[in-house]
């Protein structure tokens, strides 16, 4: 079992060793300190149910430690009993306005010494229980001291209503022991300190003491009050004095004692009162707080358990959301690689069925017109067939420059539609003009195309794909302007990218849109003109450039396209 623990601050070793021989010869636990600082030392530690301090000490003096025990949550509500050769009453006004709980003589017979020391105790030793009730205190609001009054003598009563009103409390008064029993059982109005008159001839004032220690509960309880008795120092009071503290009064101060000893002695009681519950509610706080800590430690328990089969869910969404992506994508790639197969297959057709009338008009095209030059010369002068000789051959001129014309575009669709998709160097105004020249019918002199190449003319890509990228923003482009308008084409590089920039003068790209025109399927043509894969496509072969595309505002409102590649010289 736990002996309860004093600590006895005194820098006297006699008197330190007379003092713990008594504690210790009564069941205490007892630790010394020889001065002040030490004690705040030990207080640092395990914390004493007790502090005995001696008032002069060397260094800080006795009320300055209990004003340091008072100022720290910790050790605030732990009761002290001051000590004092001194027999002036300023002494203990300052011990007591100071913190201490209890004043006595080190003069005083030892048995008064242990009697306040116990009282003390009593009520402290369950100033931490495991559940105490809520008090009306609970909400931290300031409010007046309860006072209850307990006197047979009508001017008695009325001086002490007078002089503990005056110190701002709020006092009732009452004759008789049943109206003080009342006014206890009054619920939440019951008083934070009892003052009863110990030698009142109506009622008994030790067997008054008893009863309302009855009423104020187990020791610790929040309906706990203090009870403080007012006695005589002739023989007939020393005789009560065990009585009235084994009754359960936490305090006896003589009736004969200054105005200014008996305020500041209830003052003291009431001090400690508060404190003990202000010590009772700050462990119900932490019961509180510990209850909500496992409570939210289950809640999140639970909710971990919830997240972890969300996380599953998630997973599962996430795996089953990139195996549609990649099937999007693949989607994207079918298509595109089944556009320019279809593209191909179309060229070579073209390729086959125009170059063989192509090859044949060209050649008898050239003996057409060797053999106008060979009829020339046979012409006499002035004859009527020489205009008529002269207008066939500027005709088959006409006819040369004309199948040089197809000979071209057959020539541009076939560099268009290369199926090779091997890296190479490639000559990019070649290859931009390529394009432009394809979508002549598209541009028509609507549109008007500048052109402003300032990179190096070659770059290492695959040439069927960035041909491809470039067409498909030139065509949208071409689409968006309603009427007239231009079309800019860029180029630029530094050391290590490779920009192209398409910009158009038509109505731009909406921000809001300016994420989803990559998605595949989505057009915001009419139904119809558009499949809604040719940004999807130039995205992906962009990618495969290991490069980026992006869309913003042209100088002129429009929408200007950025396709970024690397400079890969050894790709």
């Amino acid at each position: 079992m736990n002996l309860p623990l004093i600590l006895l601050v005194e820098d006297s070793d006699t008197q330190a060793l007379q003092m713990r021989r008594l504690l210790e010869a009564q069941g205490f636990a007892v630790t010394r300190a020889a001065s002040a600082e030490l004690a705040l030392d030990q207080l640092n530690e395990a914390l004493p149910a007790l502090v005995i301090v001696d008032y002069h000490l060397p260094g800080m003096n006795g009320d300055e430690l209990a004003r340091q025990i008072r100022l720290s949550s910790r050790t605030r509500a732990i009761p002290v009993l001051m000590l004092t050769e001194a027999r002036e009453g300023d002494l203990e006004r300052q011990g007591l306005e100071s913190g201490a709980d209890a004043y006595v003589p080190k003069s005083a017979d030892p048995a008064l010494l242990l009697l306040r020391l116990r009282a003390l105790l009593r009520r402290h030793e369950a100033a931490a229980p495991e559940a105490p009730a809520a008090t009306p205190q609970a909400d931290g609001a300031f409010r007046r001291a309860r006072l209850l009054v307990v006197d047979d003598s009508a001017t008695y009563r009325a001086y002490l209503a007078g002089l503990l009103g005056r110190d701002g409390h709020a006092v009732q008064a009452v004759d008789s022991a049943e109206l003080a029993l009342e006014a206890v059982a009054a619920g939440p109005s019951a008083p934070d300190c009892v003052v009863l008159n110990a030698f009142s001839h109506r009622f008994d004032g030790i067997a008054l003491c008893a009863r309302l220690n009855a009423l104020r509960g187990a020791p610790g309880e929040s309906t706990g009050f203090q009870i403080v008795a007012l006695g005589h120092e002739g023989a007939a009071g020393r005789e009560m004095l065990a009585g009235i503290f084994e009754a359960g009064a936490d305090d006896l101060i003589p009736a004969t004692a200054e105005a200014k000893v008996l305020s500041l002695r209830i003052r003291a009681a009431l001090r400690r009162k508060f404190l003990q519950d202000e010590d009772r509610r700050a462990v119900a706080e932490r019961r509180e707080r510990e209850l909500s800590v496992r409570h939210a430690q289950a809640e999140a328990a639970a909710a971990q358990a919830k997240a972890a089969l969300a996380g599953a869910l998630a997973r599962a969404n996430g795996e089953l959301e990139e195996a549609n992506r990649a099937l999007r994508d693949t989607q994207t790639k079918l298509v595109q690689s089944a556009k320019m197969a279809s593209l191909g297959e179309l060229v070579a057709g073209i390729a086959h069925e125009i170059n063989n009338p192509l090859a044949f008009i060209v050649a008898h095209q050239a003996t057409v017109e060797r053999l106008l030059g060979q009829v020339q010369p046979m012409l006499a002068e002035g004859s009527p067939a020489v205009p008529l000789v002269n207008r066939c051959r500027d005709r088959s001129q006409s006819m040369t420059l004309g199948l040089k014309r197809i000979q071209d575009l057959v020539l541009n669709l076939r560099k268009f539609s290369r199926q090779d998709d091997a890296f190479q160097r490639v000559n990019v105004p070649d290859a931009l003009d390529t394009v432009l020249a394809l979508l002549a019918h598209k541009l028509t002199d609507r549109i008007e195309i500048r052109r402003d190449y300032r990179a190096v003319p070659e770059l290492r890509c695959s040439p069927s794909l960035l041909n491809q990228v470039v067409m498909n923003i030139v065509s949208n482009a071409a689409d968006a302007i309603p009427e007239r308008g231009s079309i800019t084409v860029e180029t630029d590089n530094d050391a290590k990218f490779y920009r192209i920039s398409v910009t158009d003068s038509g109505p731009g790209v909406p921000e809001d849109l300016r994420e989803r025109i990559f998605e595949p399927f989505f057009t915001t043509k009419p139904v119809g003109a558009g499949t809604g894969l040719g940004l999807a496509i130039a995205y992906n072969v962009i990618q495969a450039h290991d490069g980026t595309i992006s869309v913003g505002s042209g100088p002129q409102g429009g929408a200007c396209f950025v396709v970024t590649v690397p400079m890969q010289p050894g790709r």
